[in-house]
């Protein structure tokens, strides 16, 4: 029997949503443990998750063994990916060619380290508290650098895309990209300027692991969300 794999996620995060999507390209079953960042004063702050992760994010993944022992844990939703990567080679979610796996990886990037930290909860929550700025203000923020990003991100795609963001292939750059393409939709970006990253997370969307990894589809979504 394989080792079984368990992951503490939150519905509408985007880091869960990155590494949902790559386990289900990868075919991979696991259990899903949900983690409310908003209610109990935010359930990742409890001493039971803290213990799993410190830095009181999700998503954190563990691995268990045939007796049910976490064996492994593993948080960052890139480190998860390319933990997933190495020890389920197949499908690739990577190329081949290590300039090419370059690439991939830095579009990944510009998502995870460009993009994405700057609109998550945590920093909207302090903007909002400590400069006393309303919710509305605070999402016009968060748009505002996620549109720039995407101003780079659309350039470099132009160059990479085919019919997902690096050819024909699905990697980790579509597991990265179409979570902060549903954020951007939530914050009222207009996508129409932004084309190719619009056609690429079309044709992700439309395929089963991406629909069944949207926040929509999880089993923490409220109902009047479904």
């Amino acid at each position: 029997m394989a080792n079984s794999l368990r992951l503490y996620s939150y519905f509408r995060s985007s880091c869960s949503y990155r590494v949902r999507i790559a386990l289900g390209l990868k075919g991979l079953e696991y259990e899903y443990v949900p983690v409310h960042l908003l209610q109990d004063g935010g359930q990742q702050f409890s001493d039971s998750y803290l213990q799993r992760n410190p830095v009181a994010e999700v998503p954190t993944l563990e691995v268990l063994n045939e007796a049910g022992d976490v064996v492994a844990t593993v948080s960052q939703s890139v480190a998860i990916m390319e933990y997933l990567e190495e020890c389920y080679p197949e499908p690739a979610l990577l190329p081949s060619e290590p300039a090419d796996r370059a690439k991939v990886r830095q579009l990944v990037e510009v998502v995870n380290s460009s993009i994405q930290p700057i609109q998550n909860l945590k920093v909207m929550k302090k903007l909002m508290a400590q400069f006393d700025v309303e919710r509305p203000v605070a999402v016009e923020w968060a748009a505002y650098w996620i549109e720039l990003g995407f101003k780079g991100l659309e350039k470099l795609l132009v160059q990479t895309a085919g019919t997902y963001s690096f050819g024909d292939q699905l990697t980790l750059a579509d597991a990265a990209l179409v979570p902060q393409e549903y954020n951007a939709r939530r914050f009222k970006i207009d996508m129409e300027q932004f084309p190719t990253i619009a056609r690429v997370c079309e044709a992700a969307k439309a395929l089963p692991a991406f629909q069944n990894a949207a926040p929509e589809s999880q089993p923490d979504t409220p109902e009047d969300l479904k």
